[in-house]
């Protein structure tokens, strides 16, 4: 079951966030296999980071719970409360929207 997870940054984390970047990114690439999607959340400007958006593949909450403790971002202390859903996928993704540098 796909959930999303909806993590908006804590305010005054913009510098934390950059720091352990390569670490949140290397967590997430172990579910690259199971991902829908993943990447942040910013401003109109493009620039200015407010959060992530991901979705990964999990068989339960708990999962998902047990997962999102020992994310990085989350262990430093980056992200407020998270707001976890289920996502049902029911529109085939377009091709041409691949994943920004």
């Amino acid at each position: 079951m796909i959930f999303t997870m909806l993590l908006m940054d804590r305010p005054g984390t913009a510098d934390l966030r950059v720091q352990v970047r390569p670490e949140h990114r290397a967590y997430l690439a172990k579910m690259a296999d199971r991902m829908a999607f993943a990447g942040p959340l910013t401003s109109e400007d493009g620039k200015t980071t407010l959060g992530s958006l991901i979705a990964i593949d999990f068989p339960s909450r708990a999962d998902v719970d047990a997962w999102l403790k020992d994310e990085p971002y989350t262990k430093a202390g980056v992200y407020e409360k998270p707001i976890i859903n289920v996502f049902n996928n029911m529109w085939t993704q377009k091709a041409g929207f691949p994943p920004s540098p």
